[in-house]
């Protein structure tokens, strides 16, 4: 809820500030385009127009348009005497493109497109390119402050699944069963697509993945053995250290998780170790084939998913260890060890 309310405190504000736009410049229409969540398009998230031509669906691909060059090439773009048969904008519908005569569009820093246009050719100058960025400035600044917000909005629902996973050795007797809800429970919360958790074989030597989220390396055999010295996993046992990897807007695959060369590439990728007995047992990997941000608020809900699971593996190797030194001894319920007899 609190979420919803900060984006459309965001939109109202933001929508304000094209009117501003819009009246500093004397423009027919302001327009903001930002980065959509599924893939690399930016979607129109705002506008403001003298006339009803606008089209509050439109998505642009980067290359596509005047629009998408700005979105593919980072750079703002002034066309004063625009022509509609040389090129588009893509955010009009019907025919209503064909009145425009000027535009300007400029990139935003947290991404997306800042966009003007209007019905006079020639209607802005090069002073009027510096103004329009410091237009797209004040509107980036927003978008980060906002963002925040969004960020502080998800720490109770993070701390609700935390407390789930709390509940799992209770609700489950079968190891598959507890790690199959653990993952997906951890996915699905933080947003990734793909989730395994992985544990030492060999110390040393080789690993096996456990589970995943979506059958990856579980497609090409029941639980394949892997070596340590390849992949990030890998890395992470050998070094007992946590890979975070956060996504950039280029179109470059982050290096293998498991160091296979058949194996999917993505993006954004957070690798954990699991220590028990102080030496890592297991390994969480959250990965993602878009880019993101991995914020402090997600950051913080997996450690304590990670270390909830690492307090659980450490009372199952405690219980281990007991079983196996005091093989005759019964735990009488008042408190008291027996000897049996032989």
């Amino acid at each position: 809820m609190s979420e919803s309310i900060s984006e459309s405190i965001s939109e109202s504000i933001e929508e304000h500030i094209l009117c501003i736009i819009c009246t500093v410049f004397d423009a027919y229409s302001a327009v903001l385009f930002l980065p959509s969540t599924d893939d690399e398009t930016c979607t129109l998230a705002a506008s403001y127009s003298h006339g009803d031509g606008v089209d509050t669906s439109a998505t642009v691909a980067p290359g596509q348009g005047l629009v998408g060059w700005i979105v593919r090439n980072r750079q703002l773009l002034c066309v004063p005497n625009f022509d509609h048969y040389q090129s588009r904008l893509g955010y009009y519908r019907d025919r209503e493109e064909e009145s425009i005569k000027a535009f300007m569009g400029c990139p935003l820093s947290c991404g997306g497109v800042l966009c003007l246009d209007s019905r006079r050719q020639y209607a802005f100058s090069e002073k009027d390119n510096r103004i329009l960025q410091l237009f797209a400035e004040l509107v980036a600044k927003l978008r980060v402050r906002y963002s925040q917000q969004s960020f502080l909005a998800d720490i109770p629902r993070y701390f609700s699944q935390l407390s789930l996973l709390q509940d799992l050795p209770g609700r489950h007797q079968r190891w598959n069963e507890h790690l199959r809800e653990y993952l997906q429970t951890v996915v699905q919360t933080s947003g990734f697509d793909y989730g395994a958790f992985a544990s030492i074989e060999n110390p040393g030597e080789t690993y096996v993945v456990d589970a995943e989220t979506t059958p990856l390396m579980l497609l090409k055999s029941a639980s394949p053995t892997l070596s340590i010295n390849h992949g990030i996993v890998g890395w992470v046992f050998r070094n007992d250290q946590q890979v975070v990897v956060e996504g950039s807007g280029s179109d470059t695959a982050g290096p293998g998780l498991f160091g296979r060369e058949d194996e999917e590439m993505f993006r954004t990728l957070m690798c954990m170790p699991i220590s028990v007995d102080k030496v890592t047992q297991a390994v969480l990997c959250l990965a993602s084939r878009k880019a993101r941000r991995i914020d402090e608020s997600l950051r913080t809900f997996v450690k304590l998913a990670v270390d909830q699971m690492a307090f659980y593996l450490e009372n199952l190797y405690l219980r281990t260890r007991l079983r196996n030194l005091m093989p005759k001894v019964d735990l009488k319920g008042n408190g008291r060890a027996t000897r049996q007899r032989t």
